[in-house]
């Protein structure tokens, strides 16, 4: 029988599950490897059967209703003769009762090896595939990878090279390799019964035992059966083009425009204009008279001219009665930064779906409600809750949570990293992170994406969003929402229940997408990825200052999947001709205290040109000035006889070199395609994570610690693979 009339079957008789030996059926009609048996209906045609596999054999109870068979003492081990057989097939018609529905007879198999592997239908993903560690450590050891189907033999590949005991997979003990292409078959298996049966909604295979000659077998197997997930409503998407014209308004108007200090309809309208926005700026309040100098309109319909983006901060119930209003003055796009909608809870949620449909009839674009706001530096509009004025880059930043997004943005103007556009998008009525995600593919400006996500709408839209997007450029990501406290905040937060998160950040992995645990993370491989080639591998090449900074980072790089190669004798030849005779010839190279203007520019050269590494870390190298100018302040307090112009020189000199030096590394990425990074020795306000060179793609990134240059790269080295892979 084929597996869609099995199911049929099973179906018309109310089952909500198939018998183990008709989920064997079934997988094995989809390339899973599956021990063959026999089934029997006495004890007497059990015994025939064990004779004709071979002792010893497994014996097992069989019924639709018998799912779990070792906690019924349905499974008998290792029956060596047909009296063992016998016995046991008495004592599971007794203990499965009327529920018993057969005898299930298999060959008794060996192996030291267990995993488990199946399929599950995630609410935002849909069929999604695991793989991982099966026996009797599996729960305890939690060893599993998760993929979205559908699946080709290189996702399931990766999958098992993303097991933590993959060792596991090749010889151990004495026993062969497993034959890694019966694992790739059945999870590609797995993944068409998830695309093509859409009435399974579980499959559990468990274990998949591997032989001492490697070979897989999968020895116990359950298939749920349920109903068809009904296709919930998705938001319709909104044209990128739409997005955007949202972030180049050429007029604004301010409704619930105050003269208050610390409202919102005050804040925003001083941001704006404080940021140089270059269009009419209008303001809305019905007490009318004026605010800051300004004249205030009673409604946006006394306004003159057109307006393009009506910033709205009036209260929550009074915003539905303002989108008649929108529409006759012919105002397509409205910034809702008022909260009360959706992220209260219920009455709140049926608020913003009367908003939402009424501004759908309006054609009116809502972005938020419940948000901190947006900005364009590259058309100098900063209507942010926050006065934030990043410069203009190629970093575009979307966040749900609107505190987050601009902590971000100040941190990025505070490090130089410049900014293609932000928007805090609130509880997502209309624009979702899926229609931005669709807007970033198109968007040449925006050459690297950061996110922090607390939930998504459609997750299938997403997954495939980002995929494309990430083949251009790279997404990082932050989720919210990683454990349970943090799941109920995000829910409390947006208005929006968080996917399980095991699932979320497997799709984001298999779509290209960096995930990063902490929020500084974020811009830190934003500065990278926006400023630095990628690597073409995972060699690096240390040069320090100092012997105790190389020695952390080389086990920083190890631990983050980089590696230290050895110098060649060619390269060590070379650098003999520039270090003292007692440096040290290996990786990380000591530059032994020989600093000045030189040496650091002509060492760094020489690994550039190498073609042993694929990047270059130098630490303590920029930071000098700082450490000097610290120590000529203790000299002058301490030696007042010292000569006061050498002394206030230095500093001067310093800031030229770290300038030069800088420069230099620029040009070398620019020649070689390899990325530098660095290492400050000591920081002060003037220190930036990203230094501007004119004319170039690429720029000077230096990091304050070892831990986060390393971990830059070693994201980057982890992106481009998986680029090429694609």
């Amino acid at each position: 029988m084929n597996p869609i009339e099995l199911i049929r079957k099973a179906k018309t008789e109310g089952r909500t599950a198939l018998t183990e030996a008709e989920s064997k059926e079934v997988l094995e009609g989809y390339g899973v490897p599956v021990v063959p048996e026999s089934i029997a209906a006495t004890p007497e045609e059990a015994v025939a059967a064990a004779e004709k596999i071979g002792f010893p054999v497994v014996l097992k109870g069989l019924g639709e209703k018998l799912t779990h068979k070792t906690e019924w003492g349905l499974v008998f081990l290792n029956l060596s003769d047909a009296e063992a057989v016998r016995k046991a097939a008495a004592e599971a018609s007794s203990a499965g009762g009327a529920d018993l529905e057969g005898i299930l007879i298999q060959p008794m198999l060996s192996g030291r090896r267990e995993f488990v592997a199946g399929l599950f239908r995630d609410a935002q993903f849909g069929p999604v595939v695991m793989f991982g560690l099966g026996g009797i450590f599996a729960e305890a050891l939690d060893d599993v990878v998760f993929r979205i189907a559908p699946l080709d033999k290189k996702d399931a590949g990766q999958m098992l090279e993303e097991l933590r005991a993959r060792a596991l997979l090749g010889p151990f003990r004495g026993e062969q390799s497993v034959c890694s292409e019966q694992l790739v078959e059945a999870l590609v298996g797995l993944s068409r019964i998830g695309m093509e049966l859409p009435d399974v909604t579980e499959v559990d295979i468990n274990p998949l035992l591997v032989s001492p000659d490697g070979r897989v077998t999968a020895v116990d197997a359950l298939i749920i059966l349920g109903q068809r997930t009904p296709e919930k409503a998705l938001y319709p998407p909104i044209d990128p083009r739409s997005i955007a014209m949202l972030f180049y308004p050429r007029s604004i108007a301010f409704v619930g425009a105050s003269g208050t200090l610390g409202k919102w309809g005050y804040r925003l309208f001083c941001n704006v204009v404080a940021g140089g926005f270059k269009g009419p700026i209008h303001l809305v309040n019905p007490k009318g008279g004026e605010i800051a100098g300004r004249p205030v309109f009673k409604s946006v319909l006394e306004i003159p001219g057109s307006v393009d983006l009506a910033v709205v901060t009036i209260p929550a119930a009074k915003v539905l009665d303002l989108v008649p209003q929108l529409k006759e003055k012919r105002i397509k796009n409205m910034l809702l930064i008022t909260s009360g909608f959706a992220e209260t809870g219920a009455e709140g949620r049926r608020l913003e779906e009367k908003l939402v449909e009424a501004a759908r009839e309006a054609d009116i674009l809502i972005l938020g409600p419940n948000t901190m706001g947006i900005c364009n530096p590259h058309d100098t509009l900063f209507c942010c809750g926050s006065n934030v004025q990043p410069k203009p880059g190629a970093t575009t930043i979307v966040s749900q949570s609107g505190n987050l997004g601009v902590q971000l943005l100040d941190f990025a103007e505070h490090e130089g990293i410049g900014i293609r556009a932000f928007g805090g998008s609130g509880n997502e009525a209309m624009i979702t992170i899926e229609d931005y995600m669709e807007a970033f593919e198109v968007d040449d400006l925006t050459q690297t994406v950061v996110l922090y996500l607390e939930s998504i709408k459609n997750g299938r839209r997403f997954f495939q969003s980002a995929k494309r997007v990430g083949k251009k450029k790279p997404v990082i990501m932050l989720k919210g929402g990683r454990t349970q406290a943090g799941d109920r905040a995000a829910a409390s937060h947006t208005g929006a229940l968080a996917s399980n998160i095991r699932v979320f950040e497997a799709a984001a992995r298999q779509a290209g997408i960096i995930v990063v645990e902490q929020p500084m993370d974020l811009l830190d491989l934003s500065a990278a990825f926006s400023s630095l080639p990628l690597p073409r591998g995972n060699r690096v090449a240390l040069m320090t200052l100092g012997g105790g900074w190389g020695v952390v980072a080389s086990d920083l790089c190890v631990e983050n999947g980089l590696t230290i190669p050895d110098l060649s004798p060619e390269l060590i030849a070379r650098i003999d001709q520039i270090l003292p005779p007692y440096w040290s010839r290996s990786n990380p190279i000591d530059l032994v205290g020989e600093v000045g203007s030189i040496i650091p520019k002509q060492v760094i050269e020489e690994l550039m040109k190498w073609d042993g590494c694929d990047a270059v870390i130098h630490l303590g190298i920029l930071g000098l000035r700082v450490f000097m100018t610290r120590m000529i302040a203790s000299i002058h307090k301490v030696d007042p006889v010292m000569d006061r112009t050498v002394m206030e020189a230095i500093p001067g000199m310093l800031v030229e070199f770290e300038e030069s030096y800088l420069l230099h590394a620029v040009r070398l990425m620019e020649q070689y395609g390899k990325p530098i990074l660095g290492v400050n020795l000591l920081p002060d306000e003037n220190t930036r994570t990203v230094a501007d060179v004119e004319g170039s793609p690429y720029k000077g990134v230096s990091f304050l610690t070892p831990e986060r240059a390393v971990k830059a790269l070693a994201r980057m080295y982890a992106y481009r693979q998986w680029r090429d892979r694609e």
